[in-house]
């Protein structure tokens, strides 16, 4: 009886029983490593539906993996699972046949996405970043004072030409309001999500919106690069139809 304990344990060991090739679990562990490689920085956790998106293409990265294996197109390729999904990323793609879109669909889908053509109004401004609101005040004193010392001066940066837009996911949105409100030339002493800083508005340019016809080559790219991913993204869902997604509590 030892030995024949032996004998299936050996060959159990030897030869486990095949994993269920449709089931993929996204375990714990690996949703708290999209959570820590969201932001190096740790400046924020991602939303729900931030983490979900990432959750969705690891899913389908992992498909188009296993799907890649059975089509064999491993065979002599030590790459690994993601090197083998986008080769039949490639392949999908490759079969991604396009109609020419009508003039009407074109336009509609340029007012849908006209903040990607759209000019966005700009600002230019000077920052010092600051230890804290007491260094910050002091500075302020020194730069209005005329009496700014060569270590403030190295520490200031010329931010040129920065997308009004971007402001507030940079610096936060308190502190974009409040740079935007300054009259221009003038220093002031501002809180953003870093910290206190010394700045100074040193030009504003107006957003201007996009006219079809002159971008109308660039828009005609952008919708073919979106509709072909989003018909190979049909058909990865064809194939995660038939899979089963279980999520570990």
């Amino acid at each position: 009886m030892m030995i024949g304990g032996l004998v299936f344990a050996a060959d159990a060991a030897l030869h486990p029983p095949p994993k269920d090739e449709r089931v993929i679990t996204v375990g714990k562990a690996l949703r708290q490593s999209f959570i820590d490689n969201f932001d190096e920085d740790k400046a924020r956790t991602p939303s729900d539906v931030e983490l979900q998106k990432m959750i969705d293409s690891w899913v389908a990265s992992e498909i188009l993996y296993r799907e890649g294996k059975a089509l064999g197109v491993d065979r002599g390729d030590d790459m690994i699972r993601d090197r083998i999904a986008y080769k039949l990323q490639l392949l999908i793609f490759d079969q991604v046949r396009l109609p020419q879109p009508t003039e009407e669909r074109l336009r509609a889908w340029f007012e849908q996405n006209r903040a990607r053509f759209d000019e966005p109004e700009r600002v230019g401004f000077y920052l010092t970043p600051a230890t804290d609101a007491v260094e910050a005040t002091r500075w302020l004193e020194d730069i209005v004072g005329g009496r700014e010392s060569e270590e403030l001066r190295d520490r200031t940066r010329a931010i040129l030409a920065r997308p009004v837009t971007s402001l507030g996911p940079a610096f936060g949105e308190k502190f974009r309001d409040a740079l935007l409100a300054l009259p221009q030339e003038t220093w002031a002493k501002l809180e953003s999500k870093e910290g206190w800083h010394v700045v100074r508005i040193d030009s504003r340019h107006p957003g201007e919106p996009a006219i079809f016809e002159n971008v109308r080559d660039e828009i005609l790219r952008l919708w073919r690069t979106d509709e072909a991913r989003a018909r190979a993204w049909e058909a990865v869902n064809r194939l995660k139809a038939s899979y089963t997604v279980r999520m570990e509590p």
